[in-house]
């Protein structure tokens, strides 16, 4: 039986789960490829970045799960759990993740609207007469 490392990835309000065992190089998104899931190559990218920056993406097959949030808060989710997939398999390119920061969960969150507000903190418009 193949090891599983099964490692959780956040972003805004997007909740990754990738599940990484030894294999070609298979990034599986939500049962699809992740060609087609993430079809801007900018975003696949930034998902894919900790395989490319530690050279083992042709090494493993991932399969991941995202939900929640919009294709930005999923591609950085993608990038953390790959990520923590990575350190957690070989310790050793921990260092090489943490330089790049792709170890550090993004703590930025959408500020809640506030009432007497038009938004977070637009006001209506002033009107002295």
């Amino acid at each position: 039986m193949k090891e599983v490392i099964d490692t959780v990835g956040r972003r805004k309000t997007s909740v990754a789960r990738a599940f990484m065992i030894p294999g070609k190089g298979r990034v599986i998104v939500n049962k699809l490829p992740i060609e087609e899931y993430f079809r801007d190559e900018y975003k696949r990218q930034q998902a894919l970045r900790p395989l490319v920056i530690t050279e083992r993406a042709e090494e493993f097959d991932i399969k991941i799960n995202v939900h929640g949030g919009g294709v930005s808060g999923q591609s950085g989710a993608v990038s953390l759990a790959i990520a923590r997939a990575l350190t957690e398999f070989d310790e050793a390119s921990r260092a090489i993740l943490k330089t790049e920061r792709l170890l550090t969960r993004d703590p930025r969150m959408v500020e809640r609207k506030k009432f007497g507000r038009k938004k977070a903190r637009k006001r209506f418009q002033f009107s002295k007469r």
